[in-house]
């Protein structure tokens, strides 16, 4: 008799020994957590001699659910049974202590499943708590109808729940696994997208659908800010496939998720929408939305945007803020990647459209063809619906030289506006600065005026310094909003050009300038010498031979060697004044002061030593220095053709033609001049250039030479009857 208490423990012991192994084996096999919950109630029950076992799960919301249920006589517990913790109950004890609990009688027990267990016959029971990683996740309990459990139940029992916690722990471990495995695959596949280059509209697309699914939420968005708080929908999702408007604005403000994160650039949620409020939060009401959670897309250090997910049924996991981060660092990748491509391109459209500018200013273009090419350039590059660019007159006015708009239309050219008022213009004009307005409805101008009145709402103006001075500006606008706040800077590189451009012609005109007054000083100090020789020393000369001849007329008969030396002397004298008249003649050719350049090259043709063919088409005469100047060329290419070429024959033609002069003078000769030899052809050359003309010469060796000279008339001729 004494050994059987002995054999009735082993037995004990063996048999839960073999329960505990059982569940153990279903744990390590990795089976579906409710079987192995079954298995726990179910073996616990029979191994502690129990009439029903359950097993239920503590929710946030303060209730039990039942997760698994046995009965010795098949009525057990229904699963998904839900209860709300309150009252003296085993259930409520655990979760109050997170310690096992017992009740021997059930006649004092309040509460919705103690209801249903007294309605069972239910007279007592044990729960032990299930503990997860030291978080209480639920409870075991087993029951008795007849008596109260044996004083060692809580101790067997929680050896299974032991085993229960670890099941628990390996199938949430698996679904987080599973889940990690799901959101990287979907955060690769994003970034796959990213790193081919992808276009932003779809990379947007697929991180906002990739978010939406993988956190479970009925509606995902990709949203920007912009400058005048609002924000700007770029893509979206929603689970039931139904469509949210793209490019949707709203304003921000109140207490809403987009409001909350642009305000604080963190993380927001808000788990009821119904006591948020403002523009967002009526839109996210009338799209079914319940519960947000929004995280702040930053690119390169400043807020782009938003990202958030929402649901229709309640507030979303805990974990979402830190799950929908990692897809925010995508969307700022293909951000940061698409403005960098963006940049780029923007940079090398900006350098060919400067190096186009460039190469007119290189070539020395007119100003008034820089000026345009400045503007359509500006105008396109910067995106702007309209540009000018014009020059402060000193009358107090501005004088628009250039305009381009977008629609293709007219922009009016030497179109003055008076300077005052606080329009771009006027304030440039004060301050030499660049200049921005946003908002043109409240600026007063003439110019600001003239803006309104084609549409116009923003508008950028860079001045255009020549030598530093301020000669002008170059401005661009806008029909749609404010304009980049890089626009100052992009414009600047066009109006250095053009003031590079202006100083080029100032300096050009200047050079001319100059240079023609000095040939014409030149001119006329040759006039004033010749007409000295002529009105002095030759009228002179001329005085002394009369008196000489009439010396030698009144010398006696038989003075016939006074005759003669006197006849020697008015005769060196003639030599003289025929010398004098050649140095005066070629001093200033009086015929060309008094009879244009058509009986000047007739004389020249009938002197030359050379054979000249002439063919003049010049009616009238022509502006004096242009005579001289195609004179001296005839002159100097016939003298160079007899002394040099070995010329046998020389063709002179002259013709007028669309406002210039041509002169053209070819020879037979031997060819090989150039202006490297003697100072002659490089005077002409000189002469030329000075008045806006230029001089080209052939000369291949052998072939003979001929010599060009281009020269303009200006716009004004001197008048003259034609010469015949």
């Amino acid at each position: 008799m004494t050994g059987l208490p002995g054999r009735a423990g082993a037995d004990r012991f063996t048999g839960e020994q073999a329960a505990l192994r059982r569940v153990a084996t279903l744990v390590a096999r990795g089976t579906p957590a409710e079987q192995v919950f079954s298995a726990v109630t179910e073996e616990a029950a029979r191994l502690l001699g129990a009439d029903y076992a359950t097993m239920g799960r503590y929710g946030p919301d303060g209730t039990s659910t039942v997760v698994a249920g046995w009965s010795g006589t098949g009525a057990a517990f229904p699963v998904g049974t839900q209860a709300r913790h309150g009252g003296r109950n085993m259930l409520t004890l655990v979760f109050q202590t997170g310690r096992a609990a017992r009740v021997d009688d059930y006649s004092g027990v309040s509460n919705p499943l103690a209801d249903v267990g007294r309605e069972m016959g239910l007279r007592a029971a044990v729960g032990v708590p299930i503990s997860v990683e030291g978080a209480l996740w639920g409870v075991v309990a087993v029951g008795s109808r007849s008596q109260p459990l044996p004083v060692g139940t809580e101790a067997q029992l929680a050896r299974f729940t032991e085993l229960a916690a670890t099941a628990i722990a390996n199938a949430e471990a698996r679904l987080e696994l599973g889940a990690y495995a799901e959101e990287q695959a979907a955060l690769r596949r994003v970034a796959t997208l990213v790193a081919r280059g992808a276009t932003p509209e779809e990379v947007f697309a697929a991180i906002t659908e990739e978010a939406g699914r993988l956190l479970g939420a009925s509606f995902a968005m990709l949203a920007r800010y912009d400058r005048n708080s609002t924000i700007q929908v770029v893509a979206t999702w929603i689970s039931t496939g139904g469509a949210f408007p793209v490019g949707g604005e709203s304003r921000l403000g109140g207490r809403n998720v987009p409001t909350l994160v642009f305000q604080t650039r963190r993380a927001a949620r808000i788990d009821d929408y119904a006591s948020a409020w403002g523009a967002a939060a009526e839109a996210a009401r009338e799209a079914g939305i319940r519960a947000t959670v929004g995280v702040p897309v930053i690119v390169e250090g400043d807020l782009w945007g938003i990202m958030a997910v929402g649901s229709g049924t309640g507030p979303l996991p805990a974990g979402t803020e830190v799950h929908l981060a990692a897809f925010t660092e995508l969307a700022a990748t293909a951000v940061a990647n698409a403005q960098a491509r963006v940049e780029l391109r923007g940079f090398a459209e900006e350098q060919a459209a400067l190096r186009r500018v460039a190469t007119l200013v290189a070539q020395e273009a007119p100003p008034a063809e820089v000026f345009a090419a400045v503007t359509e350039e500006a105008g396109r590059l910067l995106r702007a619906d309209h540009a000018t660019t014009g020059r402060y007159v000193p009358d107090g006015t501005v004088s628009i030289v250039a305009g381009w708009d977008s629609t293709g239309a007219a922009a009016p050219v030497c179109n003055h506006a008076e300077i005052g008022g606080q329009d771009l213009h006027t304030i440039m004009f004060q301050t030499g600065r660049p200049v921005r307005i946003d908002d043109l409805a409240d600026v007063s101008g003439t110019a600001a005026d003239l803006a309104r009145e084609v549409g116009l709402r923003a508008a950028v103006g860079v001045p255009i310094t020549v030598e530093g001075r301020l000669w002008g500006f170059t401005v661009v606008e806008s029909r749609g909003g404010p304009l980049p706040a890089c626009t100052e800077a992009r414009l600047a590189g066009f109006t250095e050009l053009a003031g590079t451009a202006i100083a080029n012609a100032e300096a050009q005109t200047a050079l001319t300038s100059s240079r023609a007054r000095i040939v014409a000083t030149a001119d006329a100090t040759r006039r004033r010498l010749e007409r000295n020789l002529h009105d002095g020393a030759q009228q002179r000369l001329v005085s002394l031979a009369l008196e000489l001849r009439a010396a030698e007329a009144a010398a006696p008969p038989d003075a016939s060697e006074l005759v003669e030396q006197l006849d020697g002397v008015a005769a060196g004298l003639d030599g003289v004044l025929d010398e004098l008249r050649e140095i005066a003649r070629g001093v200033h050719p009086a015929i060309l002061a008094d009879g244009g350049l058509r009986p000047a090259l007739k004389t020249l043709a009938r002197r030359s030593a050379v054979p000249v063919h002439l063919d003049i088409h010049v009616d009238g005469r022509l502006p004096e220095p242009v005579e001289i100047a195609a004179y001296y060329t005839v002159s100097e290419a016939l003298t160079n053709a007899a002394k040099h070429a070995g010329a046998t024959a020389a063709d002179v033609q002259v013709a007028e033609s669309d406002g210039v002069l041509q002169v053209r003078v070819r020879d037979n000769g031997r060819g090989g001049a150039d202006f490297s030899r003697g100072s002659g052809l490089v005077g002409l050359k000189d002469r030329a250039e000075a008045l806006g003309g230029h001089l080209r010469l052939q000369s291949p060796r052998g072939a003979g030479t001929t010599l060009l000279i281009t020269l303009p008339l200006g716009e004004v001729r001197r008048t003259a009857v034609r010469s015949t």
